[in-house]
């Protein structure tokens, strides 16, 4: 039998990031705290990537690797378009991500939430970093997701407008960060919907974070 393969250490320095489908969008949200083992290397670190207009994706692993990557897919996908004359679905991006992971076969050390909206809907997938592609209602990766998860399950619905989709975003990536020691300082929240890619400004998060 063969043994369990284990990501590699890299993708265990932290992070969280959430990912979840609401009515008739999609939420990301992230920390903002980029570790180098114990050290906190940086306090407002960008996780969160938009790649097309209608397409997001949260990262957690090495950020060198996810600058290349997130690049990468942007331009794929501004290529598809002029190609084909229309925007690429997010599942097709996605699978593509997933292409670009499993042939490195842990040669990328990241794993990514990737969330969108296209004809299909809103849709969102859990990536990691040999290509697996999961797709859910919500999701969450990085060392605090445990504990972001624990929030989501307890409190998702079907259908969650959009403010209270926003509002429970914050609360699950705040609520790992009280307990993971990897996350923290402050948060980031981006919406998808028919309109296109939104960052949700820093004063409204920071209400409904402190207003818990």
């Amino acid at each position: 039998m063969e043994p369990e393969m284990q990501p590699p250490a890299e993708l265990k320095t932290g992070t969280t990031t959430v990912g979840m489908i609401a009515k008739d969008c999609v939420v990301l949200a992230s920390d903002q705290r980029a570790t180098m083992g114990f050290l906190i290397a940086n306090k407002t670190a960008k996780k969160i990537f938009k790649v097309t207009d209608r397409i997001g994706a949260t990262i957690a692993g090495s950020v060198a690797d996810a600058q290349a990557i997130m690049d990468l897919l942007a331009a794929e996908a501004k290529l598809f378009e002029i190609q084909r004359g229309r925007p690429i679905r997010v599942k097709a991006l996605t699978r593509l991500l997933s292409n670009i992971m499993f042939q490195g076969r842990g040669a990328y050390m990241l794993v990514c939430v990737v969330g969108g909206f296209d004809d299909d809907g809103a849709q969102v997938f859990y990536t990691d970093y040999v290509g697996s592609v999961i797709p859910d209602k919500f999701v969450s990766s990085g060392s605090g997701s445990p504990v972001a998860l624990g929030v989501l399950e307890a409190e998702y619905k079907d259908d969650l407008p959009k403010k209270k989709a926003i509002e429970l975003a914050v609360r699950a990536v705040a609520a790992a960060i009280e307990r993971d020691a990897a996350s923290g300082n402050s948060i980031l929240v981006s919406v998808i919907d028919k309109d296109g890619y939104q960052e949700i400004p820093k004063d409204t998060i920071m209400k409904i974070w402190k207003g818990q």
